[in-house]
């Protein structure tokens, strides 16, 4: 199973703008809890992605710090990116959460053959 290094790129980036998305949603809400949810929803977005994983997928260095079944990593990628997305949507920028969300669906329709790798572990 190889991934293309610019499909590897593009979801690196939507990973970024997901992050990014969930703390611009955080810093919605008024203080104190704007510093709590604009620091802490990335946070715990990245330690999803980076912490739950599938033994030697070659798309993340092969190394799964908690080794997770194929389906439930596809879940927690869906999950982290359609959590991005709408935060974008419900900050006021909608038009960027439309093309967030259709470069995650083009992101992986062109990644079936990783999908099919996942969903077989």
């Amino acid at each position: 199973m190889g991934s293309h290094p610019l499909n590897l790129a593009v979801r690196f980036l939507l990973e970024i703008a997901a992050l990014v998305g969930a703390g611009i949603y955080g810093w919605r809400f008024d203080p104190p809890q704007r510093f709590i949810l604009a620091a802490l929803l990335p946070l715990l977005m990245a330690a999803a992605w980076g912490i739950f994983a599938v033994p030697d997928d070659l798309s993340r260095s092969g190394r799964a710090p908690i080794p997770v079944p194929g389906w439930l990593r596809l879940m927690i990628e869906l999950a982290v990116l359609g959590f991005g997305v709408w935060a974008v949507a419900q900050s006021g920028y909608q038009t960027v959460a439309a093309v967030m969300g259709l470069v995650v669906i083009i992101h992986y329709a062109l990644s079936y053959d990783r999908l099919k790798w996942l969903l077989s572990r």
